[in-house]
Parts: C-alpha cells; structure tokens; sequence
C-alpha cells in the first residue's frame, strides 16, 4: 500500500463541493422513483388533498433541516448529526444517530440495486438482474474513491437529468391544460376544476376513513408523503467539504424546500388537472397500469414516453445509491473519529476521500443485494421495515440534540449564531409531536405496521451494540463534556479540513 493510502498521511477532507453541487444534492435527494411511479399511491390515498400533505410534510421537514443547519453552519463537519449528537448530547446518542443513519442508507441502496436491473432490462432485454447491480456499484464505488468533486458532478448531473424530466412534465401539462388538448378517449378535459368537482372534491375521504377495509385520507397521506422526504438531510452530510459552508448550506437549505414542494405540489397538480385523480393509476384500455407521469405523456399521443421516464428512473436510483456511498463513507468517517467505530475507518486517500469507508460501505451493500437475489420477501418485507422507520429516528435525534446545542453553547453564544432554527422555543415540539404521530398512523397501515414493531427492537440493538462496545473497548476523550462520560473532558482537536 503505499504512503498516500496510509493512515499516517491523512492530508484531510476536502471542502470541493461548490453551491450548485449542494443545491443539486439537496434538491435531487428527495426526487426519486417515489415520485416518478409511486405517486399514484399517495394521490389514491387522499385524492386532490395530497397537495396539502405535501406542504404540511414539507414545512415539518423544513424545520428538520433548519434545526440541522443551525448546527451545521456553527461547526461544519462530515458526520453531521451524528458528529453533533456525540458532542452535544452524549456519546451513546452520537453512536446510535450515527450506525442508525448508515445501515439506513445500505439497506436503501440494496433496495436500489436490487431493482436497477429492471431499468436496464427495459433496453436490455438479455441483460441478468444481477450483471447491472454489479457494473453500476462498481462504477459508483469508483467514482466515490476518486475523490469528492466526482461524487459532486456525479450527483449533480443526476440530479439535473430528474429535475428536467420533472420540469417538462410540468410544462407539457400546462400546455395540455390551457390547450384543452387531450385524447379522444378521454371522459373530461384537462382542467385545474378536476381538483375539486371529481371524485367527491378536493377531500374526499376526509381526514381519515375506511375505504374496503384499508385507512385512507389526509392523515394516512402523511405517512407516505413523509418518506418521500428521507435524502433532504443529506445537507448536513455535504457541510464539512463544502467550499463555503457558511455561504452554501443555509441557501441550500432556504431553497430546497420551496423548490421541492414546486416539483411535488406543482407536478402533482397538473397530473391531476389532465388526468382527474380518481383516474390515476387505473389501468389504460390495453389492462396496463401506467405511472402518472406516462399517463400525461400518453394522453397527447407521445408514446415514448415510457422510455424516458424509464430512463430518468434509472438515472434515480443510481443517483440514490451515489448519495448513499458518499454519505455512509463520511459517517463511518466520523463515527471512528468519535471512537465509535473501528479506527482503519479515518483513513484518507491522497484526495482527502475516506477510502476505507467507501470500501467497507460498498462491500456490506453487495452482501445486502445478494440477500435480496436470494430470499427478496424477506428482505423487502423485514429489513426495509428498518429502512422506513430509522428515518423517523434520526429526524427525532436532530431536533433533540439541536436543544441540546443551544444548551450546551449558552443563551450568549445562541444570540451570535448565523443561521437559528426559526421559533427555536417551540418548533422542536411541534416536530416531535408530528413524528410521533405519523408513528401512531403507521400502526393503521399493515404495510408500515411491521415498521413500528422493528422500531424499537433495532433501537435495543443499538443500545446493546453500544454497551458491548464500551465494555470492551477504551473510550477516547470525547470532544466535549458527554452526559455518558462522568468526568467533564476538554475539547479534542477535530480531523483536519483543507481547503
């Protein structure tokens, strides 16, 4: 191995992501397959009023990342939540944010491997399931091992291809809309009044009811519109190699929201003003279930359009398992760094790239995916329960250790912050009080039930996980006073940052 791969020799993360690769990362983050195919879920759940959903999601999430940018742009570092858990609140709380949040994202990015093969098989028809899985980690893995500016341009083209596809919808719609042009078989005309006057209005289950024996409404949206948010929270991943993280994380984050719920409140809309709600979905007059982006397509006659947004769904999934390589290196990064993981994590390649943590994340995401080959029920079924609900967790740790930040600082060093979380008094129990009850509404979901049940055991696990490794392991100092450590310790030095 030679010297510029060795621990000794770590030159130090590099701040190379500029504000378009943040702003790109951010916003692609929460724009995935979800919303390409399975946005016809939501809008079946709650009609018109997914709109609604949306924008209440949206301003909970928003108070998410706020929380986490006030810590961010106050101490910008790789690890994020996980880093300012362990330095704010204790080192348990750091261990658990930090190991939650990255087999979160192997199990995520098992998902999206495991299914990229479908994408490729739509071209290719020959092409075994398998073989795709294994080029794109490969090529993906590379591109992380290079260095970060790559996983930067990477993710930003990614990101501009799903924003593209999302911003011609919307135009394209428009168009059908205000040209009245639709097909011949079609029952109604594209108008925005489908919003209100189909299918028993804009609520038309209410808040919550039973429809076949299956809850739906406004509430029960939530759920669905909640996951759809999980990747925002990358930000705080990228500010400790952001060029100006004092400059680029708070436009991120001011920005991202309202962009988001444009391309969610916004693309939904028309596809329901084209295509009235209790439309979407329903099989066309050939028995085939087109995604409601197609179906708008489909409805002037652009019968391409399946193969675009099978290409624009490839290029999402490869962009989710790109952000979720690069945000598992760094948190591993940061977890050894913290003493919460093993210590051959903190090593750096020449380009300032936690190789060791790239590697480790990759090689874990191949024995997932091979799980899901093997025995994909109980992989979809049982792991990806974790997968749904460690997202609530972490959202939950961010606000708390965001109180627990401002404690720790002082109400004189709270004044001289640069980027507060807005109603800082009150908006931590308006978000806990949310996320506990999207919790109480998965448990009327028998497909988010299971959810809630392996919440709390995988949270023992980690508790577990984390006092086998106390007992067995000297504790570092940590890098301030922890409430698990029983004697205050001074600040320790954190890993260089070069620019």
């Amino acid at each position: 191995m030679s010297n510029a791969m060795t621990e000794t020799a770590q030159p130090g993360l590099r701040r190379a992501l500029k504000n378009r690769h943040i702003q790109m990362i951010a916003l692609g983050g929460a724009i995935g397959t979800g919303l390409f195919y399975g946005s016809s879920e939501s809008i079946s759940m709650a009609g018109p009023a997914i709109l609604l959903a949306y924008v209440i999601g949206g301003a909970v999430i928003f108070l998410v990342i706020r929380a986490m940018g006030e810590m961010s742009v106050d101490d910008p570092q790789s690890g994020a939540f996980s880093h300012y858990a362990y330095r704010n609140w204790s080192q348990r709380a750091g261990f658990v944010s930090g190991w939650n949040y990255w087999f979160n994202y192997i199990l995520v990015s098992m998902v999206e491997l495991a299914v990229v093969g479908q994408f490729v098989n739509y071209f290719l028809p020959g092409v075994p399931a398998w073989v795709s899985a294994a080029v794109f980690l490969v090529v993906i893995t590379a591109a992380n091992l290079i260095g970060v500016k790559a996983f930067g341009e990477f993710e930003f083209w990614f990101a501009i291809i799903k924003v593209a596809a999302v911003i011609g919808m919307i135009v394209l719609g428009l168009v059908v809309v205000f040209a009245g042009i639709h097909a011949a078989s079609a029952a109604t005309r594209p108008s925005f009044s489908h919003l209100f006057d189909v299918g028993g209005g804009f609520l038309p289950f209410g808040l919550m009811s039973q429809v076949d024996g299956a809850w739906v409404g406004l509430l029960m949206a939530l759920v669905v519109v909640m996951f759809s948010f999980g990747g925002v929270e990358l930000i705080g991943i990228t500010a400790g190699e952001a060029d100006n993280p004092g400059k680029t994380i708070p436009k991120a984050i001011n920005q991202v929201i309202w962009r988001i719920l444009v391309f969610y409140v916004g693309a939904l809309a028309v596809i329901m003003a084209v295509v009235p709600w209790d439309q979407v979905g329903v099989p066309n007059a050939d028995g085939v279930t087109l995604s409601p982006f197609v179906q708008i397509f489909d409805s002037v006659g652009i019968k391409v359009a399946a193969a675009i947004l099978n290409f624009v769904c490839l290029t999402a999934v490869l962009s989710v398992y790109n952000s979720g390589l690069y945000s598992n290196s760094r948190m591993l990064y940061s977890l050894a760094n913290q003493g919460n993981a093993p210590s051959y994590l903190k090593r750096l390649s020449k380009s300032g790239t936690p190789y060791m943590g790239v590697l480790t994340s990759a090689g874990i995401t191949v024995i997932a995916v091979v799980v899901v080959f093997l025995w994909p029920a109980f992989a979809f079924n049982y792991l990806m329960s974790i997968a749904l609900i460690s997202g609530i967790i972490n959202w939950t740790m961010v606000m708390i250790t965001q109180r627990k930040f401002r404690r720790r600082i002082g109400p004189e060093q709270v004044g001289r912050l640069k980027f507060k979380l807005p109603g800082a008094g009150w908006a931590t129990w308006v978000v806990l009080a949310f996320l506990a009850l999207v919790v109480v509404l998965m448990l009327f979901s028998p497909g988010y039930r299971v959810a809630v049940i392996v919440g709390p055991l995988w949270l023992g696990v980690l508790l577990l996980a984390f006092q086998l490794k106390r007992s067995r392991q000297p504790q570092p100092e940590p890098s301030a006073p922890v409430a698990d450590d029983p004697q205050p310790s001074p600040d320790r030095p954190e890993p260089p940052l070069t620019s």
